[in-house]
């Protein structure tokens, strides 16, 4: 293939996923309710979305995904060498977040630790990073998180779906994967799509920069090299999941790709859950490893505004049976649901200014 398949990212050594987990908060805020209480008309971009309790936070989260992907790699988390958060909505501005998971899971003290920052490709900005760790010797094992609690401005569009959730994975040696990493790819460029200032609340978006040359250009690129680099097209693939903003968006990427929606659904979580923003594919990923065969190949795409893609190309082992058993799956996160009205989820978020 010459240079065709020079930008891929490559390990060393094989990687891949020996853990993963998934965590989303049971209180949900219909999108009918948010349309009646700013009197909004026309179609709803999602059903619902989870919102986090008032004891809930990237932190918190970031704990229980991690719990259950140390229940599925089966490993000791002295083991780790690396936890690593990527999230739009960490609690603290100046105080990782990274430290408090790794003491709380109870990893060794030798370890690094870090936030990850980067939109809503955070969470596999730090994948990328943990197969670098892994895949060049640094560590055998290494914990990658995408988890969000994002905000909409009140009445605005993202509010509907700016929900909370995600997932964590660690990556290990190749031999002891329930998932090996034939490939990754990351493509980015400076496209002033969507962003927050420090000292602002809510993000503002570009309205018309988000589909085109933000989020299509970038899964489109990022998508078709991997493909290409790899002698691999749709067809090869049994699942694809691409990050998912709303419904619409993801079904739209994988049909220019050449995925049908049968290859797309199981991992489109958004009209559910809304958009997790730094944990949005990767916890699509979750719910598709909680079905996935061995051989099977999964194509994953992520976004991040600003902006960027990370493309992966996944092929399931004979290790997922015995592993994914051991860990809630994120269809009974998602099943365990509590309602609530605009009036509790603005008290949740903090959305009343009571100065």
């Amino acid at each position: 293939m010459g240079n065709e398949n020079m930008h891929l990212l490559k390990t060393d050594r094989p990687v891949g996923v020996i853990g993963y987990g998934a965590y989303v908060p049971r209180y949900r805020l219909p999108a009918e309710e948010t349309a009646r209480v700013w009197a909004a008309k026309g179609g709803l971009p999602v059903k619902e979305k989870a919102v986090p309790g008032l004891d809930e936070d990237v932190i918190t989260m970031s704990i229980e995904a991690s719990r259950n992907a140390l229940a599925r790699a089966g490993i000791d988390p002295c083991e780790l060498r690396a936890v690593w958060i990527g999230s739009e909505s960490h609690p603290y501005a100046v105080k990782p977040s990274g430290t408090v998971v790794a003491e709380a899971i109870g990893a060794s003290r030798h370890i690094s630790a870090a936030d990850f920052q980067f939109a809503c490709k955070a969470g596999t900005e730090a994948i990328v990073s943990a197969m670098g760790m892994v895949g060049s010797g640094m560590g055998r094992y290494a914990l990658a998180i995408g988890m969000d609690t994002a905000q909409g401005r009140p009445g605005d569009q993202l509010e509907y779906t700016a929900g909370a959730g995600g997932a964590a994975y660690i990556l290990g040696p190749g031999e002891e994967a329930l998932a090996v990493i034939e490939a990754a790819y990351s493509y980015v460029s400076d496209t002033p799509d969507f962003w927050r200032r420090q000292y602002q609340k809510y993000p503002e978006h570009g309205q018309r920069f988000t589909g085109e040359p933000a989020y299509f250009k970038h899964i489109d690129e990022a998508g078709r090299y991997i493909l290409e680099a790899s002698g691999l097209s749709a067809a090869d693939f049994r699942y694809a999941v691409f990050h998912q903003p709303n419904a619409k968006f993801p079904q739209k990427a994988g049909k220019d790709l050449g995925f049908s929606d049968e290859q797309i659904k199981p991992g489109l979580l958004v009209p559910v859950i809304g958009n997790t923003y730094a944990g949005a594919a990767i916890i699509g990923l979750t719910a598709v490893l909680d079905i996935a065969q061995p051989g099977d190949r999964v194509l994953v795409v992520s976004f991040g505004s600003g902006a960027g893609s990370d493309a992966f190309i996944l092929r399931v082992t004979d290790l997922i049976d015995e592993r994914r058993a051991k860990a809630p799956s994120t269809q009974a996160y998602i099943a365990r649901r509590t309602q609530i009205d605009y009036a509790t989820y603005a008290r949740y978020r903090g959305k009343l200014d009571l100065g």
